[in-house]
């Protein structure tokens, strides 16, 4: 449905926690080196669980690539000096999600080179720098996904258990 991707992640568990996010949700995960960690740290495995196994996962060595491979999607990029508050948007199935390495964020000509409606910032309160990027990439794909009627998801009904 979506896609997200990770441009240079710094921190395996932040990365273990959207592997999860993606196999519950349904988007496709791109991670753009280089990474800050190996594909088999330990902390990215506990963090992801068993989930790496059923989410789309791909490594591309660099953005041109990745972006290439998903045939140039339409790019939101993520970033607490965007100008365009999150539920501004409106996203399209097969729409990539781009957010920047936890230490530093996206570089500014990548920030630049998306239009300006496209440059989304989650809000925050005032005097607060950023949000956890697994909690960032969490609220971005569930606000694309809630205005898809979150499609494809399991019925409350279908999820109840005896």
């Amino acid at each position: 449905m979506f896609h997200v991707v990770l441009y240079q992640p710094e921190i395996p568990p932040n990365t273990g926690n959207i592997i999860r996010l993606c196999a519950n949700t349904g988007a496709g995960l791109h991670l753009v080196g280089p990474l800050g960690f190996e594909l088999d740290e330990p902390r990215l495995r506990r963090a992801g669980l068993d989930y790496r196994e059923i989410t789309r996962l791909v490594h591309h060595p660099d953005l041109h690539a990745c972006l290439s491979t998903l045939s140039d999607p339409r790019v939101f990029v993520f970033s607490s000096r965007a100008p365009t508050p999150l539920d501004q948007a409106r996203f399209e199935p097969g729409d990539a999600l781009l957010f920047g390495p936890e230490t530093r964020g996206l570089p500014r000509d990548i920030l630049e080179s998306v239009p300006a409606d496209r440059r989304l910032r989650l809000p925050m309160r005032p005097g607060n720098r950023s949000l956890n990027l697994s909690n960032a990439v969490a609220v971005a794909v569930y606000e694309a996904w809630r205005q898809h009627e979150y499609a494809g998801a399991v019925s409350d009904l279908e999820n109840s258990r005896p």
